[in-house]
């Protein structure tokens, strides 16, 4: 079992003291903003120190009194850790279950499918939390109730969830990070907002005819990457440099390649990028993780050119093991061996955590990994509430950035996530135990076990839901094409099967990254008229976008050229995908979705009249 969530002795433990023999991360400071590098500690933050001391008359701050806040409780039913089933942690595992899980969604098994939907009663698997307003602890990071959560608090976040993510991080996720006292931690508003801050931490904004070019800074990313980073990096002058990738993401090697790209950069396009955006694990949109050996080899060009990785991960849970043996079932190819792709430096004490690839941290010797985490996945997206982990020089200056922007997350958010995790305090446990058994319930918490296992079961969901598509899409991926018969005997022709779209099993996430062979559609580079005066392949893509969503069809998904990471990808390849989101829609249209889906693309490559092509694109937004 790991290190309890409140246990504050662990960090003296030979672990903790086999960090201190470690070397220290570098300093990197150089790579930090003009900006960045000049902010001072607030004034007023400083003075919190003081308000701690017993028995202090703190007339210095301006803050309200807390008996004045409307809130007298905050009470939520929260789902118990176990509502929902895990998926096994290793391939081996699998293998035995593969038939029973695809198969009955293939048509061709008629044991039960375990990857039907399951609808747990919702009142037996779930509890209520009670958060109060004043809680006599002394001990602020045990101290969960509304007077210190909804009162002006730390940036770094509300302490007793910053102490469970902080000991959570270095004992249990990342408990071998190989630089001196390991890493630190500051609390944001999610994915969004952490990255925002890292910008403002590496970035010094760049304005063409203002600024010379070779200051231009640089960030580094796969081809294909989440909208919103661009979207926030661009209007900073930011040169986005894209780097090829496969089926597990970005590479090393060959063309276009990240040893190509800076072993033959022109400082005529700007400063050689000094820090590299990733999403390792369930890459939205392309759905790799990055394995062990890959990382390594990165990280060794980051260590060469002094480039700091952005780790970005808000679906590390989320790794499927199944996928490579259902893709290989489905389509007859050898059962993937089970192989040890990595050896645990240290238990976590989870097999579900263990069995997870290691995060960047794991090789990060020098401290140059900004990892970026988020409840959006885990909890909800509404909660807007991430983390960002790296090393301790680092975290300081997030710190400076955060007191004068954000400040702290919301408190209701995370005395709420605080409560659930942590559970209640011993006060509350004197009360619980005098309880009527019905209403012991009322009093639970998920403690570090329960948190866990609320992990494992969330990556059993999405697995299973991820399967369901799959394996439908995997079905109706081909199309019959008759030919005319060179026979003058046979009737007709001769009919082959084509295949419409191609796509990996997703090894993690949430998407399905679909490649569409719309070049082979009949009317593919045909002239056609004003709107699009040649059928080329993103005419193509743009008339399917709205064919889909056309009744009988009612499917939209995602084109490719919303992720591309530079115009010249966006017309060279963006219109050939495009991404489906198996995590959002109910259980039910997981099924009928997939399904119309794939008649839906059958459907269009039947058009042969390049006017309907045209009257589709007339829909189009401007």
């Amino acid at each position: 079992m790991a290190p309890s969530a409140t246990d504050t002795t662990a960090l003296a433990s030979p672990a903790a003291t086999a960090l201190q023999a470690l070397p220290p991360p570098k300093d990197l400071s150089h790579l930090f903003s003009r900006v960045a590098r000049n902010r001072k500690p607030s004034n007023i933050k400083a003075f919190y120190k003081f308000m701690q001391i017993p028995g202090i008359s703190n007339f210095a701050g301006g803050m309200p009194n807390v008996k004045y806040f409307p809130f007298d409780t905050l009470e939520a039913q929260i789902s118990n850790a176990d509502r929902w089933e895990p998926s096994p942690n290793y391939p081996d595992k699998v293998a035995l279950s593969t038939e029973s899980l695809s198969g009955s969604v293939l048509g061709h098994s008629n044991s039960p499918d375990k990857n039907a939907p399951r609808n747990p009663d919702y009142n037996k698997t779930s509890s209520r939390i009670s958060i109060p307003k004043i809680l006599n602890e002394p001990d602020i990071t045990k101290k969960v109730d509304l007077a210190t959560a909804l009162q002006y608090g730390q940036v770094t976040g509300y302490p007793p969830l910053h102490s469970f993510i902080r000991q959570f991080t270095n004992q249990v996720l990342h408990p071998s990070v190989p630089y001196q006292g390991g890493a630190d931690v500051i609390l944001n508003n999610g994915g969004t907002d952490g990255f925002s801050k890292v910008l403002q931490l590496l970035v010094d904004p760049w304005y063409e005819g203002l600024h010379p070019v070779k200051e231009r800074p640089g960030m580094l990313c796969e081809t294909f990457v989440f909208g919103n980073v661009l979207t926030q990096a661009r209007p900073l002058g930011v040169n986005v440099v894209p780097v090829e990738i496969d089926e597990e993401g970005m590479i090393v090697e060959g063309s276009g390649g990240l040893r190509e790209v800076l072993e033959n950069w022109n400082s005529q396009n700007g400063r050689l990028p000094h820090f590299l955006y990733t999403v390792t694990m369930g890459d939205n949109p392309t759905s790799g993780v990055v394995g062990v050996q890959r990382r390594k080899e990165i990280y060794a060009l980051a260590s060469k050119y002094d480039i700091i990785i952005v780790e970005d991960d808000p679906y590390w849970y989320l790794q499927f093991p199944s996928a490579a043996i259902h893709e290989a079932k489905a389509r007859g190819y050898t059962i993937p061996s089970v192989a040890d792709s990595y050896k645990i430096v240290k238990s976590s004490g989870y097999d579900f955590i263990d069995s997870l690839v290691p995060s960047y941290l794991s090789i990060d010797v020098d401290g140059r990994v900004i990892r970026l985490d988020t409840f959006s996945k885990t909890v909800a997206p509404g909660s807007r509430l991430g983390y960002a982990t790296a090393q301790p020089a680092i975290i300081e200056r997030l710190t400076r950035i955060a007191e004068t922007s954000t400040g702290q997350p919301s408190g209701f958010v995370q005395a709420l996530i605080a409560q659930a995790i942590l559970g209640p305090h011993s006060s509350a446990l004197e009360t619980f135990s005098s309880l009527p058994e019905s209403e012991k319930p009322s009093f639970t918490g998920w403690q570090l076990d329960g948190w866990v296992r609320w992990l494992e079961g969330l990556r059993g969901e999405y697995e299973r839901r991820m399967t369901r598509m799959c394996s439908i899409l995997e079905k109706n991926s081909f199309s019959p094409r008759q030919s005319a018969s060179r026979n003058p005997d046979l009737d007709g022709g001769v009919v082959n099967k084509i295949r419409l779209f191609d796509f990996d099993w997703p090894r993690g996430g949430m998407f399905v990254w679909v490649r569409v062979h719309f070049e082979k559609h009949p009317l593919y580079q045909s002239r056609g008229g004003d709107i699009a005066p040649v059928i080329d392949g993103t005419a193509l893509a743009n008339a399917f976008l709205i064919h889909s969503t056309h009744a009988p069809h009612l499917v939209l998904g995602s084109p490719g050229s919303m992720f591309s990471a530079t115009p010249e990808i966006r017309e060279k390849r963006g219109w050939q995908y495009i991404r489906l989101c198996f995590a959002a829609e109910s259980d039910q249209n997981i099924d009928d979705g997939s399904s119309r889906f794939a008649r839906s693309v059958g459907e269009f490559f039947k058009i042969n009249d390049t006017a309907q092509i045209e009257k589709l694109l007339e829909e189009l937004p401007s």
